[in-house]
């Protein structure tokens, strides 16, 4: 693995693309440290730190909301309106054409998503902002003028973020927003294992209490790199055909179904629309006394919880997966699926196979996503934040890295990271 990150290093492209990834990275972890302006960000802090879905948001902003910084809203509006752009999709016929249409059908869907963000952030903006008002001053401004202030800052916040994930997918290496949430999320663990530290040197959790976590997070990792890389390989024959005087075909390949295509995709999104009635209570009154069944710790939240990731696994893996295309394009070429007929069979079977392996990888998604609130009162460590969701994201965007990186030092005859 050393020799081949050398290797990656020593070619000049793939070192520009690094660097360049960093860099942008570096600059979204010093704006997580850059205040808003007019806020008493101490006090923010004591009066939403005991709020789950306050600390799964900020664990997501990389501390970033806490800390009350220009990038406290993080790219949850991002994530929110792909959510909304991806089911209108397949809702609306005109956004299904577009989706069809390549790359200028995709530029179109982006810009709408960009727009759909601005409104988001605006939204989400206007709601925390309201939620922390009791704590503006009138330093800089009048009262109304800085919460004028705020509420833009953190609107032109979470727009520059989508900004740094669409430049890092353009020109750097790995999805630019899923970084993004990687490094907040790998920020925040050297404060949970000084939380956790501490608690031990307190007398409230024991060593082996710690001991035993931390075994269970290495068994997660590696159930997560297990799954994450898991295949079906659906072995297809091509007959030999004659081409003029060459004769074509006549080979053996396979379609790899992986056990869980939509990667933590699903995590993600099932975790960004529950933090939407949470979010509504802050600034609601009225729904504040409803807040304690969306607790991340209620049963509801758990069940509703399951049940999104289930179904956003089936959709996002029927989004970037279709068995009809697949199976036109096999016959199209000749080739064709040991006792199965081409065309609609094929298309079914497929469509069987498919059904069968994400039902595993979406249960095994969700039993790891809320794992760390069954383990919790076994181990007494309340630090879950670096727990089932997070760790599905940063082994799962870890591992998408790699193998970008991995496609570009096998293009170059480079020994990859991946054997």
């Amino acid at each position: 693995m050393l020799e081949a990150f050398q290797n990656a290093i020593k070619v000049a492209d793939i070192r520009k693309k690094l660097l360049y990834t960093l860099g942008l990275l570096l600059v979204f972890r010093v704006g997580a440290y850059i205040p808003v302006p007019g806020v008493n960000t101490a006090e923010i802090a004591k009066h939403l730190g005991g709020n789950n879905i306050f600390g799964l948001l900020d664990m997501f902003a990389g501390g970033a909301l806490s800390r009350f910084t220009i990038f406290a809203l993080g790219v949850n509006p991002y994530i929110t309106s792909s959510i909304i752009m991806q089911l209108l999709t397949v809702v609306i016929p005109s956004l299904e054409e577009l989706a069809k249409e390549g790359a200028d059908g995709h530029k179109i869907i982006a810009k709408y998503t960009r727009w759909g963000t601005l409104v988001l952030g605006l939204f989400q903006a206007f709601g925390i902002t309201m939620t922390i008002r009791q704590y503006v001053t009138d330093d800089l401004l009048p009262y109304n003028w800085t919460l004028a202030m705020i509420l833009l800052t953190l609107t032109a916040g979470t727009c520059f973020l989508m900004w740094l994930g669409e430049k890092i997918s353009e020109q750097g290496i790995g999805n630019g927003i899923s970084l993004i949430i990687f490094t907040g999320i790998v920020a925040r663990l050297p404060w949970s294992v000084s939380n956790t530290l501490k608690s031990v040197g307190e007398g409230g959790v024991s060593i082996w209490n710690v001991a035993l976590f931390f075994v269970i997070s290495i068994a997660t990792i590696a159930a997560v790199i297990l799954v994450q890389e898991a295949q079906r390989k659906i072995p297809v024959h091509y007959a030999k055909r004659v081409v003029g005087r060459r004769v074509m075909g006549g080979q053996s390949t396979h379609i790899p179904l992986r056990l869980n295509s939509a990667g933590v995709i699903p995590v993600i999104f099932a975790s960004s629309v529950l933090a939407f009635p949470q979010t509504l209570a802050m600034f609601i009154p009225a729904l504040q006394k409803y807040e304690h069944l969306f607790g991340m710790r209620s049963v509801l939240y758990n069940v509703i919880y399951v049940i999104m990731i289930i179904f956003f696994t089936y959709f996002y893996t029927a989004v970037t997966f279709n068995p009809v295309e697949v199976a036109n394009n096999i016959k199209k070429y000749g080739g064709f699926i040991p006792g199965i007929r081409p065309g609609r069979p094929t298309a079914e079977y497929l469509e069987k196979v498919l059904t069968r392996i994400t039902l595993v990888g979406a249960f095994f998604l969700a039993g790891i996503a809320i794992m760390p609130y069954l383990i919790s009162g076994l181990t007494r460590i309340t630090s879950i934040y670096w727990g089932g969701t997070s760790l599905l994201i940063v082994v799962g965007v870890a591992l998408d890295t790699m193998k970008q990186l991995e496609t570009s030092l096998v293009m170059r005859n480079y020994e990859g990271f991946i054997k």
